[in-house]
């Protein structure tokens, strides 16, 4: 078995961290626009209003919203089969529930998907991707509330109706499991604690509403084009026993579990015994509505995406070491190596995570986000030699093709987070990079923006030219 002829090989990103012009053509502000630039290793300001002379990186972000045509022309010429990008809630709805959408703000998707199309770049769209209005927050609490489910499947519908024609694969929510793992609820549902409020079931009443969101926006799709096709997106956080004692197994599996709770809602359509324990593990409760079991069953998706950076382990010890990675964290392995920013580097942890995944719930994946964040150094001569993301990228593309070609695993694609140098999520950084092309601007917002090839774009490019056969960096003539 080998990689399908059409397989998805691209680059992934995100509207909040790429497209900047953030109040431009009647754009609204979003949760990201009051999140401030932090330094290296610190979380980042939230005001929920915009502060005076202080710097906020999605502004600006690397200006896609005015040089698409720049970027998807390079996504091109490396041969790109799809590109991943969310669309902005607050571009299509500036306050999130206005009467009637933004003309302009639909009119740059359609000459975006245009542009993509052109080139024969299958766009793979998210609706939610840490995008939600602001107004939204401060009208109706967020995702606490119950009106945002009816508000979402509203901007669900007027994009999929306006797109039908052009974007087949759709992503309800980015990483909808990172409201349990990670301690920033901000990014995922809007959410900042209040004193004395209970978090775990506000927590569990926020997925529950994204849960309902995604499987209307799954049902009424269906009814637009029934040969859309719907992912859920999960971040999988690889987890691997500390020793080979039982609790350690056991500690492994709980890990992983607040992952499957939204992996098993999706695709099952029902709260298994995994998510009810899960809930009463934390002493929790969830206010159904009526008629919500029926919409979870009928609202299951088509295929399972996740991103994909790291492993980690767990135990019972006290002394096992935390290292941190996306969003999450987990124990410190002392057989794998780790990036500058401390994430540990496990390329056979994602054959594991595709078999874990498949054998779990047998129905197509896709790898949404895999990649290095690096400090590139630019030579005098203007080139960027980052064959650390060759080689990440490398050992990683033969962890997949293992898991197809040995383990029968039924993979649609693979995108690369991000394809060109974008924003942080997490800090807002610039430094930390990820591209195939290199972007001119710094951690305080300074550059010239200018897009400039490293090493790693013609390697990828001969990648994807022979469909992953000739993945090694020595092949690679630059």
């Amino acid at each position: 078995m080998k990689l399908r002829d059409n397989f998805l090989w691209g680059g992934a990103t995100a509207a909040n961290q790429y497209e900047g012009a953030y109040l431009e053509d009647g754009k609204g502000l979003t949760i990201n626009d009051v999140e401030m630039g932090a330094e290296h290793g610190k979380a980042r300001e939230i005001h929920q209003t915009i502060q005076a002379d202080r710097y906020y990186p999605s502004h600006e972000a690397v200006d896609f919203y005015h040089r698409y045509q720049e970027d998807i022309a390079l996504f091109a010429e490396m041969g790109f089969k799809s590109l991943r990008i969310s669309l902005s809630w607050a571009r299509i709805f500036p306050n999130g529930d206005d009467l009637e959408p933004n003309e302009k703000g639909l009119d740059f998707y359609d000459r975006v998907f245009d542009e993509l199309l052109k080139y024969g770049i299958e766009p793979v769209v998210t609706l939610h991707h840490f995008e939600l209005p602001l107004q939204l927050v401060n009208k109706y609490g967020a995702w606490r509330n119950r009106k945002l489910v009816d508000l979402a499947v509203r901007y669900a519908q007027t994009v999929m109706e306006r797109y039908k024609d052009k974007v087949k694969y759709w992503i309800t929510f980015n990483e909808i499991n990172a409201l349990f793992i990670s301690k920033q609820p901000w990014h995922m549902a809007g959410i900042l604690y209040q004193e004395g409020e209970n978090k775990v079931n506000t927590m569990l009443q926020a997925a529950h509403h994204q849960l309902v969101a995604s499987a209307l926006t799954v049902i009424e799709g269906k009814k637009i084009n029934p040969d859309f096709q719907f992912g859920c997106m999960l971040l999988y956080p690889c987890t691997y026993a500390a020793t080979c004692h039982p609790k350690d197994q056991i500690k492994a599996r709980e890990k992983l579990l607040a992952t499957y709770y939204f992996g098993d809602i999706h695709i099952h359509g029902r709260y298994t015994n995994t998510c009810l324990s899960y809930i009463e593990s934390l002493n929790g409760h969830i206010e159904f509505e009526l008629g919500d079991e029926a919409i979870l069953a009928q609202g299951t998706v088509d295929y399972l995406s996740f991103s994909y950076y790291f492993s980690a382990i767990e135990g019972v010890s006290e002394e096992i070491e935390m290292a941190e990675g996306n969003l999450s964290s987990g124990g410190r392995n002392p057989f794998l190596e780790t990036t500058e920013w401390g994430w540990q580097i496990d390329p056979i942890g994602l054959r594991n995570s595709l078999n874990q995944l498949y054998d779990r719930y047998q129905i197509p994946l896709f790898i949404v986000e895999n990649g290095i964040g690096a400090l590139d150094k630019v030579q005098k001569n203007g080139t960027i030699e980052d064959d650390y993301r060759i080689q990440y990228l490398a050992q990683h593309i033969k962890a997949l093709k293992d898991a197809v070609e040995v383990d029968q695993v039924d993979l649609l694609g693979y995108t690369v987070w991000g394809p060109i140098d974008i924003v942080s999520a997490g800090t807002g950084e610039m430094r930390k990079r990820y591209g195939f092309i290199y972007v001119d601007k710094d951690d305080e917002g300074n550059g010239t923006l200018n897009r400039s090839k490293k090493k790693s774009f013609e390697w990828f490019k001969k990648v994807i030219a022979t469909n992953g056969e000739s993945v090694d960096l020595e092949e690679v003539q630059v």
